[in-house]
């Protein structure tokens, strides 16, 4: 019997098609077909005759269909055709990248995150480049249902790899109680982030940290996972506070408004009026616990003026971020979610006005003929933190006069 993995066809790029039979006797045989293989062919024969060494394979016909891949990629289809072929436990691993090579912190600024289906190699390679808060390996709906199992392996091998230039590495697992399996591929391999997608009960993050633990303990691992339950149903949306309080290392919530809208009966429209309640339902919900609220992904990639628009309406309701299916599209987001010069420079005088009346020790400040309040100080003070991150603002800005 054949078993496959990966891909192939002519826009098939940085990937490879596998296809692997046992014989009785033979040894391993290759037939590598590659535009690569005058330069790499013994590497990429080195590699897979170490990894069915690995797993005990010594009478194979392997056939290789070669479109540049990565020995990540390589190693990671090879081995998911293997564990179709035979029943074993074993993980070949290469080495893999330090774990600091990617920050990630509770309340780090997650403006935009980049999708990436997560059994496509070629979006991967490069995404850092882009410049994104973060990065999404997706499992769920970005990949097809025959190859959901192969692409663990892929991701897996992608986040012990691929540096994406340190931005915060999330990874979006299938629907609970599937999802739970994909934790097996991702949780020691220098994840930050767990996006958990259609949540609707406090039980879902529960499972999810529960797999955690377990996996943590028998890997020897404490590295801090955090998540990030997705809100895609009207359930979720009435149960969003009691999801948010489920854990402590729930970061954020973000809404996905196709699913929503679907299970409402309705269209999807660029005003939003249809989602409105559920986006603002979302919103307090975070903000009354401290944690993120990030607004849906926007489907079209070609119309930038549109999504301009929509992340103003999506910054004026209060959310902190929303999600990229484009690369396109990171700027535009950052852009408009970050502050603008009236609203750094109303910032810079708040606080400085702030500071000038702790220290004349007055219990009331003022600027101008307003008054102003913690609350207010607090908004000033998170605006400045933002600008900062973002460099628009430059960090010695104390030293700078108020004008």
């Amino acid at each position: 019997m054949d078993v496959t993995a990966g891909n192939k066809g002519d826009k098939v790029r940085s990937d490879c098609f596998v296809s692997l039979k046992k014989t009785k006797s033979g040894g391993i045989q290759i037939d590598l077909q590659s535009k690569v293989k005058s330069l790499y062919g013994d590497s990429i024969e080195l590699l897979c005759k170490e990894v069915l060494k690995f797993y005990d394979l010594d009478n194979v016909i392997l056939k290789i269909e070669d479109q540049g891949a990565l020995p990540f990629v390589l190693a990671a289809r090879l081995e998911a055709a293997i564990k179709q072929l035979i029943k074993t436990d074993k993980e070949f691993l290469l080495e893999m990248l330090p774990e600091n090579n990617s920050m990630s912190s509770f309340d780090q600024h997650r403006i935009s995150r980049l999708y990436l289906p997560g059994n496509t190699p070629s979006l991967m390679i490069n995404a850092g480049i882009h410049k994104p808060d973060g990065i999404i390996l997706d499992l769920e709906d970005a990949v097809a249902v025959n190859k959901k199992y192969e692409a663990r392996f892929l991701v897996r091998n992608a986040l012990r790899n691929l540096s994406f230039m340190g931005v915060e590495r999330m990874v979006r697992i299938n629907q609970i109680p599937e999802g739970l399996k994909d934790l097996d591929y991702v949780i020691p391999h220098n994840v930050n982030l767990i996006l958990v997608p259609k949540c609707e009960s406090a039980v879902d993050l529960q499972k999810v940290n529960k797999r955690i633990a377990a996996i943590q303990k028998k890997s020897k691992s404490i590295k801090s996972v955090w998540l990030m339950p997705i809100i895609e149903s009207a359930m979720g949306v009435m149960k969003a506070f009691e999801i948010a309080q489920a854990a402590d290392n729930v970061v954020a919530i973000a809404i996905g408004l196709e699913d929503y809208t679907a299970d409402l009966g309705v269209n999807r429209t660029q005003e939003g009026t249809e989602s409105l309640f559920a986006r603002c339902q979302v919103i307090n919900v975070c903000k009354s616990l401290g944690i993120q609220a990030i607004d849906s992904v926007f489907s079209s990639v070609d119309d930038m003026e549109a999504l301009k628009e929509n992340v103003l309406r999506s910054k004026s309701l209060g959310f902190d971020g929303m999600g990229c299916i484009h690369p396109r599209q990171i700027k535009v987001i950052r852009d408009n979610f970050a502050p603008n010069k009236i609203d750094i420079e109303n910032a810079k005088k708040i606080v400085f006005a702030f500071k000038k009346a702790t220290e004349e020790g007055l219990g009331v400040v003022s600027l101008g003929t307003k008054m102003i309040d913690a609350p207010v100080v607090k908004r000033a003070q998170r605006t400045i933190e933002l600008a900062i991150q973002m460099g628009i603002l430059d960090i010695n800005w104390k030293n700078q006069t108020n004008g």
